[in-house]
């Protein structure tokens, strides 16, 4: 029971901040720009866990808004799969006390992500104008990214250290 725990938390985690931001957050949109959620979730478990969970949790996140509003099945599943792994790297300098950091990756996550999104969706398309989509789709979504995730970073930490505190205690009675 305790092997499956953390894989159903994570799993019911980025469900709910998919819900999230395709439901209360779209009423909640500034000029039709919402939080990116899910790249928070993916960030967060990348540099709170490592490479591995980084990139499952990404792939995860990634696939359902390929299956639910995505154009190519495994295009954002690639790019947050990638992004996870990438904070993954960051696992050794991580304290949990520290805001900056996540802080940080998040904004440097959301950024790229953006990013990628304007090369692959966008200038494929002949639609050049990079600064436009800079000023008014990336940067404010970063800007609101971060504001939400002052809150909702805080609460992944909370659920991730109690879960890191049961497995503590359940490995020290086998111990």
């Amino acid at each position: 029971m305790r092997k499956i725990k953390r894989p159903l938390v994570t799993v019911l985690i980025v469900i709910i901040c998919f819900l999230l931001e395709s439901t209360v957050f779209q009423s909640l949109s500034f000029a039709s720009i919402t939080p990116n959620l899910l790249i928070v979730v993916t960030a967060s478990f990348g540099f709170m866990r490592g490479k591995r969970e980084g990139m499952l949790v990404g792939f995860l996140s990634g696939l359902i808004i390929d299956v639910f509003f995505g154009d190519l099945i495994g295009f954002y599943a690639l790019i947050y799969m990638v992004l996870g792994y990438v904070n993954g790297f960051f696992k050794r300098i991580f304290y949990p006390d520290d805001i900056k950091l996540p802080l940080i990756l998040i904004s440097a996550s959301d950024f790229v992500l953006g990013n990628a999104v304007f090369v692959f969706l966008f200038m494929m398309r002949s639609k050049f104008d990079y600064w436009y989509y800079l000023g008014h789709i990336i940067i404010p979504e970063l800007i609101y990214t971060v504001l939400v995730t002052l809150v909702l970073y805080q609460i992944i930490l909370h659920i991730n250290q109690a879960l890191e505190a049961e497995e503590k205690r359940s490995a020290s009675k086998f111990v």
